[in-house]
């Protein structure tokens, strides 16, 4: 394997790695956002903080809730990539 080949790989798979694993924390304040303008819209209430504040929970929960799944995808990419490094030529 070929060093150029196997850095655009790796590059190539970390990249996508990190979109899937903020994905959740991503949607979770989309959706969330999504609902706070909503009800912002429907009842004509401006409030800046009222758009922060539940986005940061459901940030902080999507975390909570996905850290275990973001530490071990983490993990398992980072010991392919030191397993692979003295295949390197």
């Amino acid at each position: 394997m070929g060093s150029a080949d196997y850095l655009i790989g790796v590059a190539r798979e970390g990249l996508l790695l990190a979109v899937v694993l903020s994905a959740p924390v991503v949607l979770a304040a989309l959706l969330v956002g999504l609902l706070v303008g909503l009800l912002q819209a429907t009842t004509q209430i401006q409030e800046p903080t009222l758009s922060f504040v539940p986005k940061l929970v459901a940030v902080a929960i999507a975390l909570a809730v996905s850290g275990p799944w973001v530490g071990q995808q983490l993990i398992r990419f980072t010991a392919a990539v030191f397993e692979s490094v003295p295949l390197i030529r």
